[in-house]
């Protein structure tokens, strides 16, 4: 049985899900790879749409309008990929799960708010905030998959292997555009930028379809570890079923609260108040280890947003570009039914 705050009085294990220090570091590193294939192609994009919508301004002017402008050093790409490739091995496989199982609700609040709302605003900021919980994701799917595995290790290796050919191939591809796609798309002789010219407004696309695949893959993974581990023990759906009914709707709270609000800011106190929210969901039915976890996540998600700044800017830059589009369609339609009924009762 469930007893509030059990976690101090109950016997505690550290790490007692995740024995194989190993494949923790390796999922950790797939986890890491997968931010980072997101974070690159995702700056890829905005900076190609940038580009493309001020191609008729002075390269000056257009470059100092992106918010997209510079390279990050490599340094800072390097600091931020270990840090999540440790915070991502420490966190256990309990605590990825709620975080999947919690912005999978959140995606499903923001996509039936857009469904109601014709901007569809919100959509691609949720994108961008999902970084950390794709890695949390990929972890815990990992954890599910070669759980009893003979050799695991070996496995997870390979996809270790994998992620970071991917991860390597996007950071060149990035660092290649935004240092010469403004000349060479002009120029026309460098095939990379030749064929980023002609297919680069999918980009985005294709990512949003990767990802919802692996939240799709890591939902039933994470559905099966928090049943196993949470909802199995006797009179546990007791205090389970309020408390989710509460979370769910200060989710759906917290994404009307975001779709009034339009600051980077007010994301960041989304984060803050969603992961409370969890660490008090924890402190009632958790273990300490899951506590000390969830105070990880918060460490991991200001590692992915607070470098991600520019990527929030130039998403809400997106938005309002694409609102104003919209809008000034709608006027010139409305004009032109107004002008040409005037013209019909004239004659």
């Amino acid at each position: 049985m469930f007893f509030p705050f059990s976690w101090i009085l109950g016997p505690s294990e550290w790490m007692s899900l995740d024995l194989n220090p190993i494949d923790c570091f390796l999922q950790g590193v797939v986890g890491a790879c997968g931010i980072s294939v997101l974070c690159n192609l995702v700056r890829v994009y905005y900076f190609l749409q940038t580009c493309n919508v001020s191609e008729t301004e002075p390269e000056s002017k257009a470059r100092s309008s992106s918010p997209l402008t510079t390279v990050r050093g490599n340094w800072t790409t390097t600091l931020q990929f270990w840090s999540l490739m440790v915070l991502l091995s420490l966190v256990g496989s309990r605590v990825s799960s709620l975080i999947v199982l919690e912005f999978s609700l959140r995606a499903v609040s923001a996509w039936t708010s857009a469904g109601l709302d014709a901007s569809g605003r919100g959509l691609d900021l949720l994108f961008i905030q999902s970084q950390f919980s794709l890695g949390c994701g990929l972890t815990c799917t990992l954890d599910f998959l070669h759980q009893g595995a003979p050799h695991s290790s070996f496995s997870l290796c390979l996809a270790a292997a994998l992620s970071w050919a991917l991860a390597s191939v996007s950071h060149s591809l990035w660092s290649h555009v935004a240092r010469l796609y403004p000349l060479h798309s002009r120029e026309r002789y460098c095939g990379k930028c030749i064929t980023l010219l002609a297919s680069g407004h999918t980009i985005l696309a294709s990512l949003q379809r990767a990802v919802v695949l692996v939240f799709a893959l890591a939902t039933v993974a994470s559905t099966a570890t928090v049943y196993d581990h949470f909802l199995s023990q006797k009179d546990a759906l007791k205090f389970w079923t309020p408390l989710t009914l509460c979370y769910t709707m200060l989710v759906f709270y917290i994404q009307e609260d975001q779709n009034r609000q339009t600051g980077t800011e007010a994301l960041l106190h989304t984060v803050v108040v969603r992961l409370g929210a969890l660490l008090v969901l924890m402190l009632t039915v958790g273990n300490w280890s899951d506590v000390l976890h969830v105070l990880i996540t918060f460490l991991g998600e200001a590692v992915c947003l607070l470098p991600s700044y520019d990527l929030l800017k130039a998403a809400l830059k997106e938005e309002d570009d694409t609102s104003l589009r919209k809008y000034e369609q709608s006027s010139s339609h409305k004009t032109r039914e107004h002008t040409m009924k005037t013209s019909s009762d004239d004659s």
